[in-house]
């Protein structure tokens, strides 16, 4: 069946895999919401160990589906990696160091006579949460607002953007405010997912407060992201966007994304679905005492995470936009791999489900019961 698969087709299922990839990726972000709001919820040093022994059994999942968003990225559409990681390096690197931080955090916050402190590696933590989420948002409203590159005909890399002499290869991305509104909206979101996380995993018989105190951010930290989240959702229907047309020749079109939205009505439906959603996860745990938020939300985010990575690469969109010269623009069919590449990609891609099945089985083994304040002494005391 795969075989049959046009060129085309398998481009356009390889940004769909992707995108996909990385909408979990959103999700999977409750474990750096949950650590920017570490201070502001734990009073005492059992509630902050509940915390953070809560977040640190997942940590390593956002981690590793980055790296893997990453490396799908890579191996499907090598143009584009080599663009962003090449020419915007700094930003990634400064995600990446922040990932490295947050590993650092938990291998060592509670080693006794450490160098630096518990105090320390929380603000590491906090830092990963928040500048390494704020970052990647950047990175990703790049996709509507284009970035400051050029390619030659041998698609080498130019990056033209300097701040006092200063290429700063990337970090302009940060000074959009659609960028930098996306950016805080995701961090918000973490937040959100991070606080319903929490209540859906510790046992508060012995800490109610905690509780109390997680309900009440979940619901200030969705106020705080709202007008964020309108503002881009606004921005996205009326900006112009980057359209290819049939010689492949890029132009500014106005309300491109928009004219998107409507021709794929099935992304309407998915951010539709996805609103309600997270709007469903955050009122039922701040108002009704669920646990169950995180779920609702965490769909909800996947969903919206999704329409967000497609809507800029189909119905003949540029996804990775250059604002210095439009014609080194990149599409989904000018930057992936060969077809031969995507193939046998596609083959290997089959085994996708066992894994994901394997991981839902650990998850559901890990949180099979709720994490309990005697149990977290008893980790402590070895």
């Amino acid at each position: 069946m795969i075989s049959n698969f046009d060129y085309a087709t398998l481009q356009q299922l390889w940004w769909i895999i992707c995108s996909i990839v990385g909408a979990l990726f959103l999700f999977l972000t409750f474990v750096q919401g949950g650590q920017t709001i570490l201070w502001q919820v734990a009073k005492t040093e059992l509630e902050k160990s509940l915390v953070v022994t809560s977040l640190g059994r997942k940590w390593k999942m956002p981690f590793t589906t980055l790296v893997l968003f990453g490396g799908a990225l890579f191996a499907a559409f090598p143009k584009f990696y080599a663009t962003s990681f090449g020419g915007a390096y700094w930003v990634w690197m400064l995600i990446l160091f922040s990932f490295i931080i947050q590993a650092v955090s938990y291998e060592y916050r509670k080693k006794p006579n450490n160098l630096l402190g518990e105090t320390v590696y929380e603000l590491f933590l906090f830092i990963n949460g928040s500048i390494g989420i704020l970052l990647i948002g950047a990175a990703v409203g790049t996709f509507y607002t284009g970035s400051n590159f050029t390619l030659d005909l041998y698609n080498r890399v130019s990056w033209d953007y300097t701040l006092l002499g200063i290429n700063l290869r990337g970090l302009e991305a940060a000074f959009s405010l659609f960028n930098l509104s996306l950016g805080i909206f995701l961090v918000f979101n973490a937040r959100i997912l991070g606080a319903l996380y929490l209540l859906n995993n510790i046992d508060f018989s012995l800490t109610p407060h905690l509780e109390s105190r997680l309900r009440k951010g979940t619901w200030n930290n969705f106020l705080i992201a709202l007008p964020f989240l309108l503002y881009v959702f606004i921005s996205i229907l009326f900006m112009k966007g980057f359209s290819v047309d049939g010689n492949g020749i890029v132009s500014l079109v106005s309300s491109k994304y928009l004219s998107n939205l409507l021709a794929m009505p099935y992304l309407m439906i998915l951010l539709l679905a996805g609103i309600i959603l997270v709007l469903y996860g955050v009122l039922s745990s701040s108002f009704k005492k669920s646990t169950m938020g995180i779920w609702f939300s965490g769909f909800g985010t996947i969903f919206v995470g999704l329409v967000v990575l497609c809507l800029p690469a189909f119905n003949n969109t540029a996804f990775y936009p250059s604002k210095l010269d439009l014609q080194s623009s990149l599409t989904i069919f000018n930057a992936s791999s060969s077809m031969y590449t995507l193939t046998t990609m596609t083959y290997v891609a089959l085994g996708i489900p066992i894994v994901l099945a394997y991981v839902i089985y650990v998850w559901k083994l890990m949180d099979s019961k709720k994490l309990t304040a005697k149990e977290v002494i008893e980790e402590e005391s070895y």
